[in-house]
């Protein structure tokens, strides 16, 4: 009967902790919702922006390694 316990326990655990996870769940009021929404699509424009700066100091460089030819 241990064994069985030793399987169900962390399963029992994890489903409590589940339920009390979503219990504190809310539904963003639409402030909250702009404010989240805002942040992601200035991380989105920002890491576009890093991507593109690396493209474009890489590109150089390797057309000078490999060569034009």
């Amino acid at each position: 009967m241990d064994a069985v316990d030793s399987v169900f326990d962390p399963l029992r655990e994890f489903s409590k902790d589940s339920v009390r996870q979503v219990k504190r769940c809310h539904k963003p009021d639409r402030k909250e919702f702009t404010k989240v929404a805002f942040r992601t699509a200035i991380g989105f424009v920002v890491m576009g922006f890093v991507g593109f700066f690396v493209k474009l100091i890489f590109i150089p460089i390797n057309n000078i390694i490999v060569g034009s030819g």
